[in-house]
């Protein structure tokens, strides 16, 4: 008989606190809409690091994106009329933005000068576009989750081809959220919050998927949200209901399981530090970014940045 051997647990150490002076004490839309109106001073996701190891963040409710430097301080980037979640370079100066409120926007790092990069899809507006990653050719998987869940499981995975072709590749998710690649390319993981799971899209070779699965199941009030990919090919999940971050193997066992301060919201999380082998995690509820020391560092992203 096959025991399971069971997960290494570890703490998450604070890394830094979004400064008092930063924080927003007013109500927004969006915690309106997604925080059952309480108040939110900040709602942290989107992490990814420059080559300078700068870690970006964005603000969702007050439409900000921040820049960390390796020692902790803060400084604001762009704020606009928009709500910024997930992030990715599109080269060294160039932030892509999957923005609920706009759909995909640019945002210039140096200057905080905030451009459209594709707002509507012919003429109809996004359901509310959440997270993405870049492939090795150029295309863009994002996803479009608005307020779906199992009781509409019509959320969208998407993707943007470089010549500007923009293919559905799914449309029946329970709350599409974070998506990573595997280190080939040929695999995407999929978080689907609601559904309390992470799917296993295979990317075939004409474009399409296929025998779309289930990969990993978890439990709780809220399911998986950020993903990543270390360079053993292990899925990285945050699991914000649980103040989780799961390590899973190719099998989807638990390795390691990373816990949070009590209360903590782990939703994001990105690879960095010298040999990108700390991962930095965002506790979204209390402004805080987390982290913790990896035995292997996160692949390396595509479109010009390091961390995942």
């Amino acid at each position: 008989m096959f025991l399971l051997q069971p997960p290494e647990v570890r703490e998450l150490e604070v890394f830094t606190r979004m400064p008092d002076a930063l924080r927003r004490r007013e109500p927004s839309a969006w915690a309106d809409a997604n925080r059952g109106g309480r108040a939110t001073d900040s709602f942290l996701e989107g992490p990814v690091f420059d080559e300078a190891g700068n870690l970006y963040l964005a603000d969702i409710p007050f439409g900000r994106v921040f820049r960390i430097d390796p020692a902790g301080a803060w400084t604001l980037v762009a704020e606009y009329d928009g709500e910024p979640n997930g992030m990715k370079f599109l080269d060294a100066h160039t932030l892509l933005v999957t923005d609920y409120k706009n759909g995909l926007m640019r945002i210039d790092v140096r200057t905080g000068a905030v451009t459209p990069h594709l707002q509507r899809r012919n003429t109809e507006r996004f359901k509310g576009v959440n997270d993405l990653v870049l492939d090795a050719q150029g295309n863009i998987y994002f996803t479009d989750q608005g307020q779906t869940g199992l009781h509409d499981p019509t959320g969208r995975l998407y993707r943007l081809r470089p010549d500007g072709q923009l293919d559905l590749l799914l449309g029946n998710v329970p709350s599409p959220n974070g998506v990573a690649l595997s280190p080939d390319g040929k695999l995407l993981y999929l978080a689907v919050t609601r559904g309390n799971c992470v799917w296993r899209v295979p990317l075939l070779a004409d474009g399409s998927v296929a025998k779309v699965s289930q990969f990993f199941t978890s439990y709780g009030p809220s399911g998986p949200d950020g993903l990543a990919v270390d360079a053993k090919g292990r899925v990285v999940v945050a699991n914000p209901g649980l103040g989780y971050v799961w390590l899973l193997n190719a099998r989807a066992e638990p390795v390691i399981v990373l816990r949070g301060p009590a209360g903590a919201s782990t939703t994001n999380l990105a690879f960095g530090g010298k040999d990108r082998s700390t991962l930095y995690v965002t506790d979204s509820t209390h402004g805080n970014i987390l982290m913790a020391q990896m035995d292997a560092p996160g692949l390396m992203l595509h479109g010009g940045r390091r961390g995942a």
